[in-house]
């Protein structure tokens, strides 16, 4: 009977694209503790130049005040960025608020409009441009623009000769070119930093929405051969049984001939009935096939035999170096897993695969080697995203992938790579708490 493929569940925003602009948030508060600590230096040096060294008369004790302020703020905000949780747009706003009125209140203590660095006002807007959203970025236009009209009639004054015509002899003329070159400065540096940050998020989500579209491909496609998997298995298990049933019939079993026929139907029966489970099981299901226990030993060397037999290989090698053995449950999944690869490297090298099997500290290392053409560089750069394929046929390139994905659930990993004397070499690493009998000893 028919079976109507399930719909998917609605597939949730992927981990990374939700840590993208977490990742750039924290970044761009990293950029304003930096800036920050550059005011903290800057207004220090400023101020007691100013009074000590060019005799101009300011509340030195209320100005460093508010320096030191700024600077407790900052260590706050260190320690805040530490914890490593989501900086959203409404902290960076009330943050760029702390550097605005921090320098009002040093403006008014240093009169006001008067003060040439007022201009430092436009280094705060520039700020919340890029790194504020919607109408954050017109507040803070709004509060700088009531800032300078309380400064241009409240603020202590400030013994400084408007006296323009005296060009760079001007100490206001002097004031104008450091503010004009403090802010080109800090404008290229950190504008440059923050927009890098804003790319490499950007960058992330696109991969994430890439990954989801793939994610979301391949299990439609996983879903689609569920559903096959499926319908043949009865007509799989029909066959098996008609086989068995011809096996035991004295008048064809006389014939060598197609008694050997038979035996080699009946072996690619049985192979396809694994391959229909192994897809099953893939997808979360079974076919009621109990599993057995077994150990790593004896399940690869079992392995190794089935695609030996199944196959047509003038030169299979195997070697088995894995030492002393460990109890483990057969797992069609890691078994259809290491078929794959196999697969891959006869197709690459129809005269020579060679599998071997070793303990590598507490994992199973399964490595497959052959003397075809290798990988491409794009290929090993893309290691594990689908339809990355050398066969050029549509359709292609997710078996390396499903390898992948299949050892990183059992927490594992997989390395491609040329070897210099020519072909390529897969090698899988799968931790041995995640194929080792549960509470036996390694």
């Amino acid at each position: 009977m028919n079976r109507p493929l399930p719909e998917p569940a609605a597939p949730q925003p992927p981990r990374s694209a939700r840590s993208a602009d977490a990742a750039a948030g924290i970044k761009n508060l990293q950029q304003l503790i930096e800036l920050r600590w550059i005011a903290v230096i800057g207004q220090v040096f400023t101020i007691l130049m100013a009074h000590y060294t060019l005799g101009l008369t300011l509340p030195l004790r209320e100005m460093l005040l508010v320096v030191g302020c700024l600077a407790v703020f900052n260590v706050v905000s260190l320690l805040r960025m530490r914890t490593a949780v989501v900086v959203r747009n409404t902290e960076l706003f009330l943050a760029l608020l702390i550097d605005v009125a921090v320098l009002t209140v040093q403006l008014y203590l240093s009169g006001g409009t008067s003060n040439p660095f007022v201009f430092l006002y436009l280094l705060q807007i520039t700020l919340g441009a890029v790194l504020l959203r919607g109408t954050y970025i017109w507040s803070m236009v709004a509060i700088t623009l009531m800032g300078f009209g309380v400064l241009a009639n409240h603020h202590l004054p400030l013994d400084l000769p408007q006296d323009l015509h005296q060009g760079l002899s001007s100490l206001y003329v002097i004031g104008l070119l450091v503010c004009f070159v403090l802010n080109a400065t800090l404008v290229v540096v950190f504008i440059t930093r923050i927009n890098l940050n804003l790319r490499e998020r950007d960058a992330r989500l696109a991969a994430a929405r890439r990954r989801r579209v793939e994610e979301e491909h391949i299990v439609r496609m996983g879903l689609l051969a569920s559903g096959a998997a499926h319908e043949l298995g009865t007509p799989l298990s029909t066959l098996a049984v008609i086989l068995g049933d011809w096996q035991h019939d004295k008048r064809l079993a006389a014939n060598p001939a197609l008694k050997e026929e038979m035996d080699e139907m009946q072996t690619q029966v049985q192979r396809c009935k694994s391959i229909v489970s192994g897809i099953l099981l893939s997808a979360g299901e079974t076919r009621g096939e109990a599993s057995m226990q077994t150990t790593v030993r004896t399940f690869v060397d079992a392995l190794a035999d089935e695609w030996r037999r199944t196959r047509s290989m003038p030169q299979f090698i195997y070697d088995n170096d894995f030492g002393a053995d460990t109890p483990m449950v057969s797992d069609t999944t890691l078994k259809q897993m290491v078929f794959n690869v196999l697969d891959n490297a006869r197709e690459a090298s129809p005269g020579w695969v060679r599998l071997a099997v070793s303990r590598h500290a507490d994992a199973l290392r399964i490595t497959v080697t052959d003397t075809g053409p290798g990988f491409s560089p794009d290929m090993l750069a893309k290691l594990g995203t689908p339809y990355q394929s050398s066969k050029n046929r549509p359709g292609g390139g997710l078996g390396l992938y499903l390898v992948l994905n299949v050892a990183r659930t059992l927490g594992g990993s997989v390395a491609a790579r040329n070897r210099p004397e020519g072909g390529a070499e897969v090698t899988i690493d799968l931790p041995l708490s995640a194929v080792a009998l549960a509470g036996a000893k390694t």
